[in-house]
């Protein structure tokens, strides 16, 4: 599915038109073209699809030892005002005969983020993908973001973080699975 550029081209022109802006003065008459394509970027996770990023990167590998991986950096648009939210995201598995190459999370992680999103169904958005590409026995997903609607505009709190977690498996089920996860994720970052 692609997306109507030009459409969103001369919806952003009304939309600069209805702010009070004149859309051909020297810098803005760009700006529609600006927007439309950077717009086809952010939403470019409702292009993808999970079992095609994944593709063949998934190798058999007998553990069954907690694979982390951890401050992944996202960033993701809001539903309810389209605007940025950003941070980092953890990711915590285990694995039953199959492993991630190392670069999937991460391309994970984006898919879901460029779409319009909520960061409640983002980490568990995330979390199921995992979990049902490789089968894993548990999966821990936590991500830790600031919302430019909460910064910018509303309460305009410039140091609110919303931290939201997804556990499943394992990582519900046992309490020094979930901890071991949690203790890990949240130890301070290597220099």
């Amino acid at each position: 599915m692609s997306i109507d550029t030009d459409r969103i081209e001369g919806l952003v022109r009304e939309l600069l038109l209805a702010l009070g802006e004149n859309p051909d003065r020297e810098g803005l008459e760009q700006t529609p073209r600006r927007v439309a394509a950077s717009l086809e970027f952010l939403t470019s996770g409702y292009r993808q699809d999970v079992q095609k990023l994944v593709n063949k990167a998934c190798f058999h590998q007998e553990t069954n030892s907690m694979v982390i991986e951890r401050d992944i950096e996202l960033y993701s648009l809001c539903e309810h005002h389209m605007l940025p939210f950003y941070g980092r995201c953890h990711i915590g598995y285990i694995p039953k005969g199959r492993v991630f190459g190392i670069s999937k999370l991460a391309r994970l992680v984006d898919m879901f983020a460029r779409r319009l999103q909520l960061q409640e169904r983002l980490t568990e958005q995330i979390a199921y993908a995992v979990k049902d590409a490789i089968d894993a026995e548990g999966v821990g997903v936590m991500i830790e973001a600031h919302h430019l609607c909460m910064m910018m505009r509303g309460v305009e709190k410039q140091n609110s973080m919303l931290v939201t977690s997804a556990l499943l498996g394992s990582f519900r089920e046992n309490a020094s699975t979930r901890l071991e996860f949690l203790t890990l994720v949240s130890k301070p970052r290597l220099s």
